[in-house]
């Protein structure tokens, strides 16, 4: 979710099933988030936009950049590898 001032915070289950399975909510680890959690990767940076997906989401920020995280299968990360990234990139 992203807020007036461009915040994005997340909660759910912050793995895909399996230890070391994806950092899916973009905290940096595998916690599971019970209760609305501001990702702090963005470091201040305004995001207008969020989509997630099942095991990953993307973001956009006012200077343009696309980010993303979670599990990295395929490639729909768009980091050129099938690595999960536990934080925005």
């Amino acid at each position: 979710a992203t807020t007036a001032d461009g915040a994005v915070w997340s909660w759910g289950m912050g793995a895909y099933g399996m230890l070391g399975g994806g950092g899916l909510l973009g905290h940096g680890d595998d916690q599971r988030q019970l209760l609305p959690k501001k990702i702090e990767a963005f470091g201040g940076q305004r995001v207008l936009a969020v989509s997630a997906g099942h095991c990953h989401s993307m973001a956009i920020t006012a200077d343009g950049a696309v980010w993303s995280w979670g599990r990295g299968h395929a490639g729909v990360l768009g980091h050129g590898d099938e690595q999960n990234q536990r934080q925005p990139k």
